[in-house]
Parts: C-alpha cells; structure tokens; sequence
C-alpha cells in the first residue's frame, strides 16, 4: 500500500521577520491612505465652501443689480404743492438726504469714506419705490378718469392690495410738469382702495392718466415719498469664522418710515474687502459717454437722469476659506477701471496671510431704466 503524502510536506512557515514586514507596508498603506483622505477631504470643504460663497455672491449681486436698474423707479420729478418729507436722520447717512423742496435723486454715493464704512469703502444710495423689502413696494398700477384703478397685468401676485400705503404721480401734468407728484394739501401718499380710491387722488378727466406706486403695506403716515436703500461694508461683532481679517459684509439697508428714519441693515455677501462705485456721463447730452467719475453729489435730481447712463459696482471679496496650499498672485488689486477706483493693497490691509485667500472682484454693468421720460 503506497503511503499517503502530506500537502504540508515540504512547505516552510512564516516567519516572524517577514510578518513584520508585511505588517509594516500593511501600516505604511494605511497611513498613506489616511493622508490621501485627509487632502481629500481639505479639498472638498474649500470647494464646498467656494461654492457656497459663489451663490451666497450671486444672490446679492443680483439684488444690488435690480435696485440699480430700477433707481428712479416711482420718484416724483416734481410736486404739485408744498411737501414736507424726511429721510435718514443719523450720520453719515444724513449726508445724503435731499432738500424736501427739491425732487429726490435716483442715485447718491460718497466716496472713500473714512468713517462708517470698512476700509475706506464706498457709500452708495438707491431711490426709488422699488427698493423697499415689502411686498406692497414691488407693485403698481394706474387709475383713468374718475373710475377704480386698473387690476395690474401682471397677475394676482403683483395686484395692490386694499390698505397698502401708495403715491400717485401725474406722468404729464398740464402745467407742464412731467411726473408731479399728486397731493392732498400737505399729504403725499394715501390708502389704497380697489373700490373707492380717494377722489383727491384720482383724476378728473376721463383722458388722464395717473400712476399708482405702492411704498409700504403698514405704514400710518409715509415719512417719503419713494423708499431708499443704502448699500455699505461694516464689520459685525461676530463675522464668519471662514473670512479673512479685516473684512466684512455688504449690506442693503433699507430706511424705515419711521419718525427716526433708522437703518434696516439685510446681510447680501460675507468676506468683502471693499467696494467701489463708478459713474459714466454724457455730459453734453449727444448720445456718447464722454466723462466717468466718481462723485456725482454736485448734480442735481435732473443732470442725474440727463447725464448717467452706466453705473458700475465693484466688490473685492474672497471665495472659501483660508488655504495655506494657496498663493495669491499679487498683493495689490485693481478695485474699478478707467483710471477711476482704487489700488487695493491686501498685505498691508488684510494683514498676515493675505495671500492664502481666493481674492475676486465682482462687477456689476448696469444701464439704469427708469431715470429717461
């Protein structure tokens, strides 16, 4: 009988050397792995974190766009009586109220200032009815002869509602007045009504027109006769722990009707640095830009809407967190064009570690809409 051989036979074991070995490559792997995992995951919270600021820029980019645009939306270009309103009563916002006797200006903005704003930034003013955050002032609508006013085509959302607070402006008044201001006495705005508009409101003729602006929802007694926003760079006692030293967050406030005119402050985008504003002009009124500048606070309500035809914001802010794997080009960025703006110097303003941050200026181009006849 033939005997049986063992698998084992001839076959050595492990030893103890070689199982350290294999052990050591098995942790050498893992730590390797680790690290892998680790820059992975350092990367995928700055782009998640990038991301965020990207849309968190977009959205207030697009609102400060839309007021833009709409600046001189509602606005009388002159009254039909002696009217007495207020806007800001605090500084530095008082510093661009307009004298009651004279129509609003769309747009009014101070430049470099030194107080107030963060790092000397940009101050800039948007009036209009539009402006406002309530949902009365996102509405209009008109009124023929001494019949209701029209339901508004845009749909139910966008119709005036029974008691929201409303000017009324005359396009083409017949003493030759475009946009007056219609007033009862002293009283500038009134209550709105789809049933039974206030006849000192409405017109007479059946040929006349009126336009119907809503301003507020709530408000007793209007303070103005449009609404105004004020968009400025301050940095709150707790900013987000993502943004780089020595910034802060673009605001839009909006100036309550209140007795005080106080600041309504909405946060629009964290991590801002600075923010400038630039006018382009047509200054001799043939069509062609011809001047661009800063400072328009000499104009009057008038030149504004004769001679601005662009108006462009720039917003130097960073994208994500801090990234020490980050190296930023230049220590100095060019906030503004056409020899109008300012050199932004990050190293001596941001401080240490300036140049680990994602740093982008924003630019808004816009056309004005509404400051023509």
């Amino acid at each position: 009988m033939k005997k049986k051989t063992s698998i084992l036979r001839g076959q050595k074991g492990v030893s103890f050397i070689e199982l350290l070995i294999v052990m050591t490559l098995v942790v050498i792997v893992l730590v390797m792995n680790t690290d892998t995992f680790g820059v992975i995951f350092r990367q995928s919270r700055q782009q998640t974190q990038a991301v965020g600021a990207q849309m968190d820029r977009i959205v207030g980019l697009e609102i400060l766009r839309t007021d833009l645009e709409h600046a001189g939306f509602g606005l009388p270009w002159s009254f039909q009586g002696s009217i007495n309103y207020s806007e800001a009563s605090n500084s530095p916002q008082s510093t661009y109220n307009d004298a009651t006797s004279n129509p609003p200006r769309a747009f009014v903005s101070g430049n470099d200032l030194s107080t107030f704003t963060l790092n000397n930034s940009d101050y800039l003013v948007i009036k209009s009815t539009i402006v406002g955050t309530s949902e009365a002032s996102q509405r209009w609508t008109y009124i023929t002869g001494d019949t209701a006013p029209q339901p508004h085509s845009w749909g139910p959302n966008n119709v005036l509602e029974n008691g929201d607070r409303v000017t009324v402006i005359w396009p083409r008044s017949v003493t030759g007045f475009n946009k007056e201001l219609i007033m009862d006495g002293t009283s500038f705005s009134t209550i709105y009504s789809s049933s039974a508009f206030p006849v000192e409101f409405s017109p007479a003729a059946a040929t006349t027109r009126f336009v119907i602006y809503g301003v507020s929802p709530s408000t007793t007694n209007l303070q103005r006769p449009f609404n105004r926003a004020d968009y400025y760079i301050q940095q709150p006692a707790s900013m987000p722990q993502a943004c780089a030293p020595n910034t802060g967050i673009l605001y839009k406030a909006t100036i309550n009707h209140d007795a005080n005119g106080t600041l309504n402050p909405d946060p629009l985008i964290d991590c801002v640095a600075d923010m400038q504003v630039i006018y382009r002009l047509d200054t001799n009124n043939d069509g062609t830009i011809d001047s661009t500048v800063n400072d328009i606070s000499g104009l009057t309500a008038q030149q504004i809407r004769d001679r601005v035809k662009e108006v462009r914001v720039y917003i130097l802010s960073h994208e994500g967190q801090k990234d020490g794997a980050f190296k930023f080009a230049s220590s100095t960025i060019t906030v503004g064009e056409f020899g109008v703006g300012r050199t932004f110097n990050l190293s001596s303003t941001i401080g240490s570690g300036w140049e680990n941050y994602r740093w982008k200026v924003s630019t808004l181009v816009v056309k004005p809409r509404n400051l023509a006849s």
